[in-house]
């Protein structure tokens, strides 16, 4: 199992339990969890961008 995979479920199991104790609380950690990379990305300047996608294209290709 790969580490972001052990870290979504993690985040998953965590979700759970706060949406039992605290549902606000469950929400506002998953708008952070899907905000927080969104805003990294957007703060990357266009080399960043294209070498960072140059990597995914040859990690989906089995390089």
């Amino acid at each position: 199992m790969t580490p972001h995979m052990k870290i979504g479920i993690a985040g998953v199991a965590i979700g759970l339990v706060l949406l039992i104790i605290n549902p606000w609380l469950a929400l506002a950690v998953i708008v952070l969890a899907i905000a927080i990379p969104g805003v990294a990305y957007a703060m990357l300047d266009s080399n960043q961008k294209a070498r960072l996608k140059s990597i995914r294209g040859r990690k989906q290709l089995g390089r």
